[in-house]
């Protein structure tokens, strides 16, 4: 098959969950003998030109095409999946996958030319905090709305997605969730050295800074909890570079907190393995591939009871009631003062993720669902 991709901002990245999915799918279909090509934003990373790398034309036997990309907050994605759509459209695909609900605002373009379309839904975006009440809210609700008109399939990542859009479009949709791979646990060695941590003393959240991650209440709960053990907020704005400050200004007084900034390679794999517990707070989720990755490496979480994260976790971790600083603190000092139970978590949860969120057996999915389209 040739297979497009589009929606995401570049690969390989991890400015966000669509990124990674983005180059886990694509790199398992090339390997299996398929063309696929994945239309990159051009422009600097989410998190500051330093973490810009060189443009790549071809990476793990997928073709990766630029390409032009407005560089302003609500612009950017728009621009880009714009001008990625067209191209898609001239291109020459049996399957243009597009990731992202604002990424579809011009799919009945790929339609007009005869194309089949799959639309993977990450998470009802247009409901974030940093769009409200903008244009580029409305805008991201259009490529909904024209998704669920237009689009060949669309797979959900949670079964709440699922059920919004049947209940607001009358439409199915496939659900097909996130993976997670074997990580390697690595010891505490940069993060010892650059930040003063080490095994199991300190509280982790990792993922995009922005507001629908809870990080508000994470903040306040944590600082009416009892422990020497730190928190570590790690990850980078994405258009957010004010709540940042707004999260370091609340932190200023309590030298525990600790804000690492984005970070992937060595440092991100050391600060998953050594983590006490994993904290995911969520106001909003897809299905958070953060928390996933938690999981993979062994750790015990908590997070918010929203259904994304509550299906995932099962029992198998923790969680506390969405928003409630006083239930969030608790939780987080039953788990301080309880090691034995955080210890049963660690145990358990890493053969479970393992187990139900494999990217081997979701790329299959995903190939099957394009090739029952091919045949419609």
């Amino acid at each position: 098959m040739k297979i497009c991709m589009l929606g995401h901002k570049r690969i390989p990245s991890r400015e966000g969950g669509i990124e990674i999915v983005v180059e886990e799918l694509s790199t398992r279909m090339a390997q299996k003998g398929h063309k696929v090509t994945c239309y990159n934003r051009r422009g600097h990373h989410v998190s500051g030109k330093k973490f810009d790398t060189e443009l790549l034309k071809n990476y793990k036997n997928v073709e990766l095409k630029s390409v032009c990309t407005i560089e302003k907050k609500g612009l950017a994605a728009m621009s880009s999946s714009m001008f990625a759509t067209f191209k898609a459209a001239f291109g020459n695909y049996d399957i243009v996958h597009f990731h992202a609900e604002g990424t579809c605002a011009m799919l009945w373009l790929t339609k007009l030319f005869g194309k089949k379309c799959i639309v993977t839904i990450h998470g009802i975006d247009w409901q974030r905090e940093k769009w409200r009440g903008s244009f580029a809210s409305k805008y991201i609700k259009f490529g909904e709305k024209i998704a669920a008109k237009y689009a060949d399939e669309i797979i959900v990542l949670s079964k709440s997605i699922q059920n919004y859009f049947k209940e607001t479009y009358n439409r199915e949709t496939k659900f097909i969730p996130n993976g997670v791979n074997r990580p390697e646990i690595k010891l505490p060695n940069l993060i010892k050295k650059k930040f003063s941590l080490n095994k199991n003393n300190y509280i982790l959240f990792l993922g995009r800074i922005v507001p629908e991650k809870g990080l508000r209440y994470l903040i306040d709960a944590y600082q009416n909890v009892e422990t020497n053990k730190k928190l570590v907020i790690a990850g980078g704005s994405s258009d957010t570079d004010d709540f940042v400050k707004e999260l370091q200004q609340k932190s200023l007084k309590d030298k525990r907190i600790l804000f690492t900034g984005f970070v992937d390679g060595d440092l991100l794999e050391e600060l998953y393995s050594n983590a006490y517990i994993y904290v995911l707070p969520s106001d909003l989720e897809g299905m958070p591939l953060s928390l996933l990755e938690a999981m993979s490496y062994g750790n015990c979480c908590l997070v918010s009871d929203i259904p994304e994260c509550k299906d995932v976790v099962q029992d198998v971790g923790e969680t506390f009631e969405k928003s409630n600083i006083n239930d969030l603190a608790q939780k987080i000092q039953y788990l301080l003062n309880n090691p034995k139970i955080v210890e049963k978590y660690k145990k358990n949860v890493q053969l479970y993720v393992l187990d139900h969120y494999n990217w081997d057996d979701i790329t299959d999915r995903t190939l099957d669902l394009y090739e029952m389209i091919i045949r419609e």
